[in-house]
């Protein structure tokens, strides 16, 4: 079909302006919104569902990685412990997931032996962070997409979006892009990489039973710790077909097609267990990786435990026990859009550390990073490197491995 129309231009009325404009609601949104506010930036943020936490709550990926290296030593500080705590605020899903060590005051021994993670309920979770937002002074705007931008001389001038209101604008000062898929990167000409070999389908879901109550089914995809896999478990894979995640239609399939095996998976296990039904099936596609920003710099997997001068914040791997990272300032932003920056799994990373920075606890990080550098009002590069670290430190996170050895 070679049919085209061609779209009347139209003068957009700006409904909004602000220092900041988070796009994208997920843990790396929030983290970001609350780090600008906190520092007197008047903050915006957009999100296309009805609902905060990205992945982490309507996604169903409902599992709070690790924010310690495996071997006793907490590696993530600041915000990424923040939401970990208040995702279990008001109790814990699964009790045997709860880190009694790490919340309650343990020994170093009962550290090492049980990683600082958690399992949560994801409602609760994302209704406390909105309060959070609120009453810090963000303003929420749901059922909100990025439709375009306005960009000049390398910089956004404002971000055209699109909501039941209809078309509008929303001139900005500062744009930090949290859309998990660098949508805002993409729209505004920031160089882009694609994640070459796809994801994997996924269906994780939660069902009830009489024997177990409410639980959470990993079904597809299951990330596997590297360590768990070393005593045989394997992940499962639902097809063998591959997903890049950025075609409405393959979306669409992806979704259908994990609608379908997860009705298959419950109606497979009421055979054996009458009277079990579905909770809850995720109402976003569990799509881990699409594309990313190029940034001035893009860190690897190797080398561990490097010492990064301008170091927004350390990581560990969820997947196995001992690496530490400092994740460099320099990886959250590109050269093209000077007012631009990311955070969450969309930052400068090369395909083997991209599935060590997709998770939670680094989502979190890079986003109270972007969002301090973003309440500067200047353009990224222009950021002074010691004060943003001297602000990041103020805010609880520990920037170098010398700090927590």
């Amino acid at each position: 079909m070679d049919q085209t129309f061609r779209e009347p231009e139209r003068e957009l009325h700006v409904t909004a302006e602000c220092d900041v404009l988070v796009c994208g609601g997920g843990i790396a949104g929030i983290a970001a919104a609350l780090a600008a506010a906190r520092r007197g930036a008047k903050t915006v943020l957009l999100e296309r569902e009805y609902m905060l936490g990205g992945l982490a709550t309507l996604g169903l990926v409902t599992i709070y990685l690790p924010l310690c290296d495996g071997k006793g030593h907490q590696v993530s500080f600041g915000i990424a412990e923040e939401l970990l705590r208040l995702s279990v605020s008001r109790g814990v899903w699964e009790d045997e997931r709860y880190p009694r060590a790490w919340l309650e005051g343990g020994t170093e021994e009962e550290k090492t032996a049980r990683r600082f993670e958690v399992q949560y309920n994801p409602y609760l979770f994302a209704a406390d962070a909105e309060k959070l937002l609120l009453d810090t002074g963000v303003k929420i705007l749901y059922g909100t997409l990025v439709a375009d931008t306005v960009t000049e001389d390398g910089r956004i001038k404002a971000v055209i979006i699109e909501n039941k209101s209809g078309r509008s604008a929303v001139a900005v000062k500062n744009v930090i892009d949290a859309t998990g898929d660098a949508d805002v990167c993409a729209r505004s000409g920031a160089e882009c990489a694609d994640f070459g070999q796809g994801n994997v389908l996924a269906a994780w879901y939660y069902r009830f039973s009489g024997a177990e109550g409410v639980r959470l089914k990993m079904l597809g995809y299951a990330d596997i710790p590297e360590d768990e896999k070393k005593t045989g478990q394997t992940p499962l894979y639902l097809d063998k077909r591959r997903f890049g995640g950025l075609d409405a239609e393959e979306i669409s399939d992806f979704t259908v097609m994990a609608h379908q095996n997860a009705v298959t998976d419950v109606m497979r296990y009421r055979k054996d267990h009458a009277g079990a039904v579905p909770v809850s099936f995720p109402s976003i596609p569990q799509l881990r990786m699409t594309r990313r920003i190029v940034g001035i710099t893009t860190p690897d997997s190797s080398p561990t435990h490097r010492f990064v001068p301008d170091s927004i914040g350390m990581i560990g791997d969820w997947r196995k026990r001992g690496p530490v990272y400092e994740l460099p300032y320099t990886c959250l932003y590109g050269k093209k859009i000077r007012n631009l920056i990311t955070a969450g799994r969309i930052i400068s990373v090369t395909d083997s550390m991209w599935d060590i920075t997709r998770v939670i606890p680094v989502c979190a990080l890079t986003g109270q990073a972007a969002g301090t550098a973003a309440a500067c009002g200047i353009d990224f590069a222009d950021v002074d490197i010691g004060e943003l670290q001297k602000q990041l430190r103020a805010d609880g996170v520990k920037l170098h491995r010398d700090e927590i050895l």
